[in-house]
């Protein structure tokens, strides 16, 4: 349950990213795909290093849920926000 809202959440945060920073968005599907990936990333690192994870907490609180989008949402707008980066710097 943990990783699935990493994954949605960083989905959700790799479009806002896309939609706020409108030189690096990479579109809808490529949006989502960075979002997808950095806040499963994002998600579990953070859940490693014993920051806000389910496990740690031992159950499914309000907190570890918000704590889980909230990275989630954070890794999937960072890591869109790089591969957009990398996008423009290759296209010059």
């Amino acid at each position: 349950m943990e990783l699935l809202i990493g994954l949605l959440s960083g989905a959700v945060g790799g479009n806002v990213a896309g939609g706020l920073m409108k030189n690096l968005n990479l579109g809808v599907l490529g949006n989502s795909i960075a979002g997808v990936v950095g806040g499963g990333l994002g998600g579990q690192i953070l859940s490693m290093l014993g920051a806000g994870g389910m496990a740690a907490s031992g159950g499914m609180d309000i907190g570890s849920i918000i704590g889980q989008v909230a990275s989630g949402g954070v890794g999937g707008g960072a890591l869109m926000v790089v591969i957009g980066l990398v996008k423009n710097m290759l296209a010059k």
